[in-house]
């Protein structure tokens, strides 16, 4: 069972990662909201012809929580990838990077704040060498590049972001004995009628990038995997050993987008890339062997 959940969680952080691949190839196919909100309509698509019978079953006990579901759904899906587009535009890759790693010290200190979880000591020490493998990718394996950081309103608006997703996943504790199905199929129609706003706005502004073909490969990509089969692994895995410890494995992200980075978008492989994935590897291991124990 926990060697499934690490499975799932590996396998979620190397979508995500194709998810940060794929964006670099939308630019100029597709625009971000509207690109979100595609990504959605596949999924809803996709979800509910594939699980209506299991959502008509279920219906009694979603329609109980569907507010919290729809709020899940909104903020964990929708407003983090709005924000994390949006950051983009003002804020630098290795600022991304960075800030996203410190998405599992949100996970900790919600989870205490609202569960009173406390983090173990090979939990912090594994976060520790997560984020310092997370910031060897950002700054190329160089120092000076992380002392010459410039905060600015991208910054801002990617700690907002992970604040979104890290309530998210602490919120996964509140998930209702529903089939899984059922639960993204749920959030899912949630995402998607709360990107339809940014949607608008982006077409009313005259912002707006329809697809080519290259944009609508994307959609297709994003929707199937990112946004679906990801959230759906995510949520699997962090029930299955909590929050805190899944958390960690979100800094997998950049190490295996590197890797894409490498066999997609033809980026050169360095020794820093190596160095990162052995830090990272090393922290999550750490984290989890110390829980396993305790």
């Amino acid at each position: 069972m926990i060697a499934r959940a690490y499975l799932f969680l590996a396998t979620t952080a190397f979508l995500w990662a194709g998810n940060a691949v794929a964006g670099k190839l939308a630019v100029d196919h597709v625009s971000p909201f509207l690109l979100v909100a595609l990504r959605w309509v596949v999924a809803t698509g996709v979800i509910i012809a594939i699980g209506h019978r299991r959502v008509a079953r279920d219906w009694p006990e979603i329609r109980r929580n569907l507010p919290m579901l729809a709020t899940m759904g909104a903020i964990g899906f929708t407003v983090f990838n709005i924000l994390f587009y949006t950051a983009a535009r003002y804020t630098s890759a290795i600022n991304i990077v960075i800030i996203q790693a410190g998405m599992p010290l949100v996970i900790f200190l919600a989870n205490f704040a609202l569960f009173r979880i406390r983090v173990t000591g090979a939990q912090w020490l594994g976060f520790i060498l997560t984020l310092g493998g997370v910031a060897t990718v950002a700054a190329q394996g160089s120092l000076r590049q992380l002392m010459h950081l410039h905060l600015n309103r991208g910054d801002a608006l990617m700690l907002l972001a992970i604040l979104c997703y890290g309530l998210y996943t602490v919120s996964l504790r509140w998930m209702p004995k529903i089939h899984m199905i059922s639960f993204m199929a749920t959030l899912s129609v949630a995402a998607l009628i709360a990107s339809l706003p940014f949607a608008g706005y982006e077409i009313a502004r005259g912002q707006v990038i329809w697809p080519d073909p290259r944009g609508w490969a994307i959609v297709v990509y994003v929707g199937l995997f990112p946004s679906l089969l990801s959230q759906m692994l995510f949520a699997a895995g962090t029930a299955i050993i909590g929050s805190n410890r899944a958390g960690l494995f979100v800094n997998f992200v950049p190490v295996f987008g590197a890797v894409l980075s490498v066999a997609i978008l033809g980026e050169a492989l360095h020794p820093y890339h190596m160095a990162a994935l052995a830090l990272v590897v090393g922290g999550v291991t750490m984290a989890q062997r110390r829980a396993r124990k305790a």
